[in-house]
Parts: C-alpha cells; structure tokens; sequence
C-alpha cells in the first residue's frame, strides 16, 4: 500500500510506549524532510538521523572508503543498532552530522522520554534495524538528482563535482537501497 499524505503517515503509526518509526529512501529522497515534518507533527517525538553514525573522515581517508562516502560500510552500523537499542529502554544521546564539514558530531542529539523515535537513513531496512514501522519513501528520479545535486553545490561541491558524486556513488546507493523496498511496511509517495 501506499501512502500519499503526511495524514495518512499519522494515522498508522502504533500505539505504545515507545515506538520506532523508520523512514528508509535513496539519497535526496526527502527523508529528512518527511522526518522533521513528522515530529512537529507528532506530540511527543524526537528525530534520529542515521548521518550522525557517519564514520569520521580520517577513518574513512584510512580505511580507504572517502571516494564512496555513504555506503553502508562508511557508517558505525553496530554504534547505530546499539543506540537504537538503548533509545527504546531510556535516555540516550546520539552523534548527529555536520554537512558542512562531512563529520559525526558527538552527543548532539538527546533522546529523552518521547513517545515516538523518528528515524531516518538510507540502510535501515538493509541493516534490519529493529523498528515499529518502516516506510520507505518513494521519489521520481530526476527529481532525486536534482535535490541531490543542488545539496551538495549547497555544501561546497562544484555543480561538475555535484553531479559526479550524485551520479557515482549515491546512484550505486540508491541501487543498493531500492533493493531493500519491499521490506518496508509502507511505501510513502508524496507530491
């Protein structure tokens, strides 16, 4: 099934004490953007962007993984699911991320008593992490580039590097992440 308005996103998530909603989607979907509007939608939510467990450039530059930045071995999959975890049973803090500077910022995020964890990022499904609910946001193609591009011009790319980089490695992301659709509970189209 899927789901064509930010009314209909709210009205299946669970009830609970705590609940987990993952947005999954290709770079420059919009997950962001469906994440944030959720939580001011939300009475009691917080929001939980899988780009905080990004690992540090220096790693990355060491482990010779820089030119492919965002695919699923570039992030701290296991300091991801662990704080997952400990976010289900209480307060925890999260790492959050600095585009301007393409680094992990600790303890930037604080994760208290809300009533729903909003989480977003590209491998949720791919990593199984343990959720509530999992939508995965669909977008047209052109559309997806053009975000993708105009994002990283916005942070310092040249439009020539921009669309490199949208077309390399985020387009063999965003391969990778499409193959995980049909894990999803809901698919999520908005206009």
């Amino acid at each position: 099934m899927t789901l064509t308005s930010l009314a209909e996103v709210l009205a299946v998530i669970p009830e609970g004490d705590r609940v987990v909603v993952g947005i999954v989607g290709q770079p420059g979907a919009g997950k962001s953007t469906l994440a944030e509007r959720l939580v001011r939608a939300l009475p009691s939510a917080v929001l939980l962007p899988m780009d905080g467990f990004h690992l540090p450039q220096a790693r990355l530059v060491e482990l010779g993984r820089r030119d492919r930045m965002g695919a699923p071995d570039t992030f701290d999959v296991d300091g991801f699911l662990a704080t997952l975890a400990a976010a289900r049973l209480g307060p925890v803090t999260a790492p959050g991320f600095d585009r301007a500077i393409e680094e992990p910022v600790p303890d930037a995020i604080a994760i208290g008593s809300e009533r729903v964890i909003v989480v977003e990022g590209n491998y949720l499904l791919h990593w199984r992490a343990p959720l509530d609910l999992s939508l995965y946001l669909d977008v047209d193609h052109d559309t997806r580039i053009e975000r993708l591009e105009a994002r990283h011009v916005r942070f310092g790319k040249t439009p020539d590097a921009a669309r490199a980089w949208s077309l390399g490695p985020d387009e063999a992301n965003a391969r990778l992440i499409t193959e995980t659709a049909d894990r999803a509970d809901y698919a999520v189209r908005l206009d």
